[in-house]
């Protein structure tokens, strides 16, 4: 590799953006969100600058999330936050970097694509993709050249990625938009049936980060929120405990339940073996809801862990395969993406 070449590994998330640079690991960590005037349609702000103004801003600068499910849902708005992040790192290299970006495994020919012109347009002098469970096992350590099972369960902020990871690729997926903006959403909804209350979605996540959990806790946790009431529209405060929240919960981790299953089912009898040995990896933000992983290995039977670093975890697993990149024959197309090419 040349003294001056940066390579980067991307992982762009619904909620949040890491850039890992070779040689110095994660340099930047954004949330996905940038601020434009909606009448020039100009960026105003990116990242932690720009979830700062959300609410606090006259009516004419909107707040765009330009990653939905794991996928590009504005390419434009996308291309333009990614450039600004490159260029932060690359601004005093002389050459393009070469930009290796994490994937769904389920992402379609057209997403990929945009994904790929994205990073072009961003500055990137070559493009690689890798699909998310395979970074997530390499980050998480596993020997990913080994033809032995691997079970990734990936709960990001808008999607949840379960996979099969053996020999270098994905031999099973599913891919589901219930993740962490989901147990949000049912925090919201929970409050305003139970309390006739209304609250912010920035409120219910702070509220699943604080006492949020699937299981009961040794210790109850109460937390006071405040909202609207919804019968006089004043200013209402109520105060909730974790054991609400267990509630509030049920009905997306039974569609995550359901989801393991369904890969479990469809899992090949020798690498379901191999599981029962390796156990099931997690990582995302979505992972780190109390007792979630307990929950999992309860419902499968199968020895569940959560990465040290569950929201970087995938980023690092990239940016070990920066070390890679010479040996790929083609750029341009997915590493393991074999389902495919057997279609």
């Amino acid at each position: 590799m040349n003294l001056f070449e940066r390579d980067i590994a991307v992982d762009m998330g619904t909620s949040s953006t890491l850039l890992f640079e070779q040689g110095k690991g994660v340099v930047a960590r954004e949330p996905t969100v940038v601020a434009v005037d909606k009448f020039s349609g100009r960026i105003l702000k990116i990242g932690q600058d720009a979830q700062k103004m959300l609410g606090r801003t006259p009516a004419n600068i909107v707040a765009i999330h330009p990653i939905n499910a794991g996928v590009i849902s504005d390419y434009e708005i996308t291309a333009q936050m990614l450039r600004e992040l490159v260029s932060r790192i690359t601004s005093f290299s002389l050459f393009k970097p070469c930009i290796l970006a994490c994937v769904p495994s389920s992402i379609t020919g057209v997403e990929e694509r945009a994904v790929i012109d994205a990073a072009i347009e961003a500055g990137a002098r070559k493009v690689y993709l890798l699909e998310t469970a395979v970074a997530t096992a390499m980050g998480a350590g596993v020997d990913i050249s080994k033809a032995d099972g691997h079970m990734i369960i990936d709960i990001g902020g808008g999607t949840t990625e379960i996979a099969i990871v053996s020999a270098g690729g994905v031999v099973e997926c599913e891919s589901i938009k219930i993740a962490g903006a989901s147990f949000d959403e049912s925090i919201v909804r929970f409050i305003k049936q139970k309390y006739d209350m209304l609250i912010g979605l920035s409120t219910a996540e702070e509220l699943k980060r604080s006492i949020g959990c699937v299981i009961q806790r040794p210790d109850v946790g109460y937390e006071e929120i405040k909202g609207r009431d919804l019968a006089n529209g004043l200013p209402k405060t109520v105060q909730v405990s974790s054991t609400e929240l267990i509630e509030a919960f049920v009905e997306p981790m039974n569609h995550i339940l359901e989801a393991i299953h369904t890969v479990l089912e469809r899992t090949p009898p020798q690498l379901v073996g191999d599981l029962d040995k390796n156990g099931i990896i997690m990582s995302g933000g979505g992972s780190l809801i109390y007792g979630i992983d307990r929950l999992i290995e309860r419902s499968t039977g199968i020895r569940t862990v959560v990465v040290d670093d569950a929201v970087s975890c995938a980023a690092y697993g990239a940016g070990k395969m920066l070390m890679h990149l010479d040996d790929l024959q083609d750029g341009m197309m997915n590493f393991y993406r074999k389902r495919q090419l057997k279609g």
